[in-house]
């Protein structure tokens, strides 16, 4: 089913694993993403030496490889836990937020997922009672 609003979870977890905060971007969830992006930001101010490369008289891919090479541990496991924790946050956000629109438009469960029928008040699958406020909206 691809309906209007529909986010595809799998492009977000794409896009978070090529930068945090992207999945998050996809999603129109800005703060969200600010807020992993600014998180991996903190990390590398916080931990990485400043004045590792003069930018005037050694920006070269050397220099640029060699000060990455030396960054500390704390900062690649610390990238690594942003980077799969955001990941994770893009997939729950983009499930949660199809789950939600399809409940919206009352086509499916909010108990077992299934398609409902819009005159019964219901699930005729799991025999969940839905809230009048869903049996409305269908």
């Amino acid at each position: 089913m691809t309906g209007k609003g529909r986010k595809r979870p799998l492009l977000a977890v794409v896009l978070a694993f090529i930068f945090p905060g992207l999945g998050h971007f996809y999603l129109r969830k800005w703060v969200r993403g600010l807020l992993w992006l600014g998180l991996l930001f903190m990390l590398s101010v916080v931990f990485v030496v400043t004045g590792a490369i003069d930018p005037v008289t050694q920006l070269s891919v050397e220099a640029i490889s060699s000060s990455y090479q030396s960054r500390p541990t704390e900062v690649t496991i610390g990238s690594v836990v942003i980077t799969t924790l955001n990941v994770v946050d893009a997939y729950w956000v983009a499930v949660n937020e199809n789950q939600a629109t399809e409940v919206e438009a009352g086509t499916t469960c909010p108990n077992c997922g299934k398609e409902l029928d819009e005159d019964i008040d219901f699930c005729h699958w799991c025999t969940t009672q839905l809230d009048p406020l869903e049996a409305d909206q269908q």
